[in-house]
This record gives structure tokens, sequence and C-alpha cells, in this order.
């Protein structure tokens, strides 16, 4: 059993569009838990240091600038294979590209609002949730 801590975001436009119960549903129906979950406005710095890896890339300014464009919810997702199943769930980065059933499948239409974030592997997972909840979660 690999018992694991994630990091999810739901950007601006998933709470733009009042997707917040919509994802945390689809999170709590796989048998996931929320252990931690916040509304920010994101600060410029948490997102640049969040994306560091991506600093020069042509798409690095556009994602920050939407990510601080207004509210986000931060949540920490913990059960067994929790970073694996998220990804899952999440589905393709692009959405046109993610498969029916996936939250960007369903409802997200270009990558650059994909609607959310997801860690990629455990080490990231535990990095970035340093970044979001520096107060520690559940």
């Amino acid at each position: 059993m690999a018992l694991e801590t994630t990091l999810v975001l739901i950007k601006p436009g998933g709470v733009e569009r009042n997707l917040i119960g919509e994802i945390l549903g689809r999170i709590e129906a796989r048998g996931l838990k929320i252990t931690g979950l916040k509304l920010v406005n994101a600060a410029r710095e948490t997102v640049e240091e969040h994306y560091a890896e991506h600093k020069g890339k042509v798409f690095y300014e556009g994602v920050v600038s939407y990510l601080v464009s207004g509210p986000i919810v931060a949540l920490s997702v913990s059960g067994e294979n929790a970073v694996k199943a998220i990804r899952a769930m999440m589905g393709a980065t692009n959405p046109v590209d993610a498969a029916p059933g996936t939250v960007r499948g369903d409802l997200a239409l270009t990558v650059e609002d994909n609607l959310v974030h997801s860690s990629s592997d455990p080490e990231a997972a535990a990095r970035e949730l340093g970044l979001w909840f520096p107060e520690g979660t559940l």
C-alpha cells in the first residue's frame, strides 16, 4: 500500500466557473481524502517558485500571470497511490487530448485554461505542498 499526499490546484477558471464542488466531489468519490483546503489569491512569488523549473520557457509568464489573476483553491489530497490517481483523474494537460470522464476531458477546452494542476510525482508533491501549505496539513 502506497499512502501518499499530493497537491491539487483548482485554477482561476475553475473557481470562476463554480467547479470547486464538482472537482472535490470527484476526488472524494474516488476514495481519496482532502487533508488541506484553502481559497487563496496566490502570491506571485509562490507561483514563480512553484513553476521555477519552467522559467525561460515560452509559456512561463502566461501561466504565472494566469494563476495570480484570480482566486485559486489549493488542496492537499491523501490516499493510496494519490499522486497517480489524481493525475489520471485530471486527464491530459491539453483538454482536447484528455479522455472523457477526466476533469479536463469533461470540463475544459484549452490548455491555457485546463482548470487544474496536480503534482507530477511524490517528490514534486512534497515540494509543492510545502509552498502552498507552509502551515502543514491534517
